[in-house]
């Protein structure tokens, strides 16, 4: 939804982007987080996550082993 602009699941074009907030926030360790971005579809409620920041996916790199 990020990239499309569009719902993979109904095909909509009705996406609300939700900000990160205190509340959207991805803990790393103590007093650390990455800020979280949502794309929600208003018609299905289907949802995304994204990182948005480079510098808080090195963050996750440092703190958890790739798969």
């Amino acid at each position: 939804m990020k990239n499309n602009k569009s719902c993979p699941k109904c095909q909509s074009k009705d996406i609300i982007r939700v900000t990160s907030n205190q509340n959207t926030v991805l803990s790393i360790g103590w007093f650390r987080a990455v800020a979280i971005t949502r794309y929600v579809c208003a018609p299905c409620g289907y949802t995304e996550e994204w990182i948005e920041s480079a510098s808080d996916i090195e963050k996750l790199r440092r703190q958890y082993k790739q798969v």
